[in-house]
């Protein structure tokens, strides 16, 4: 069993079985509060999947593009749970999950599965008035990465590359799905592109995008006498 969660944009837990069916998900849609209510979600997935926490094999974190604060939330969530049970956590990225929910009829509205070749364009509030973007190909039914998430903003008006429109004028995703994310975590698991063996969760390198706010002072100030 997997464990997805995910605080990129709202908070979101989901318990997937290694075949990628969902066993149950919990959602918060609050861009904030992250770390008061991840706990009563985890309470509830294990609740309603029926699930032992021991039988989960792997933790998959989303890694952003998003906020500071709420993305370490789910990271140290995730970690936490690694870490005691002595599972390895997959880092995925959260536009991938995202991207993935795009193709996935078990995610996309009927009709609005993209086809074979077809961009898609992953358009997240990065907040401070600015997108965050990536930018994936269908391939063989999947989405494939080809430009990697980074920060447009929301007020240009130059048009994205396979778009013809800029950013803003694109869809919005406004949640992340974790079962989604747990899917992708399953498919790279079953393809032996995670080392299952490893427990080390401490190289974690989140997606922020851009500069914290606080910064190591350059040094003492100067006392006038």
């Amino acid at each position: 069993m997997i464990l997805g969660i995910d605080t990129s944009i709202g908070t979101a837990v989901a318990i997937v079985d290694p075949a990628g069916r969902v066993r149950a998900e919990a959602v918060s849609s609050d861009p904030r509060g992250h770390a008061e209510v991840i706990g009563d979600l985890l309470v509830r997935v294990f609740g309603d999947a029926g699930v032992d926490p021991a039988e989960i094999t792997a933790v998959a974190a989303g890694m952003g593009p998003g906020p500071f604060t709420g993305l370490r939330v789910g990271i140290a969530a995730a970690r936490a749970f690694a870490l005691g049970r002595g599972i390895p956590v997959v880092p995925v990225a959260s536009h991938d999950a995202a991207a993935r929910a795009h193709v996935d009829p078990a995610f996309a509205t009927a009709g609005a599965v993209p086809v074979e070749g077809e961009p898609i364009a992953i358009v997240t509030d990065a907040r401070r008035r600015e997108l965050a973007v990536s930018v994936y190909r269908v391939e063989n039914g999947m989405p494939v990465r080809i430009v990697d998430p980074h920060l447009v903003a929301r007020a240009s008006t130059e048009p994205l590359d396979l778009f013809g429109a800029p950013a803003a004028a694109l869809s919005e995703t406004t949640a992340i799905s974790a079962a989604a994310l747990a899917r992708v975590a399953a498919q790279r698991l079953a393809a032996g592109d995670v080392d299952t063996a490893d427990a080390d969760t401490a190289a974690l390198e989140p997606l922020y995008l851009r500069a914290p706010d606080v910064t190591v002072p350059a040094g003492p100030k100067k006392v006038g006498t």
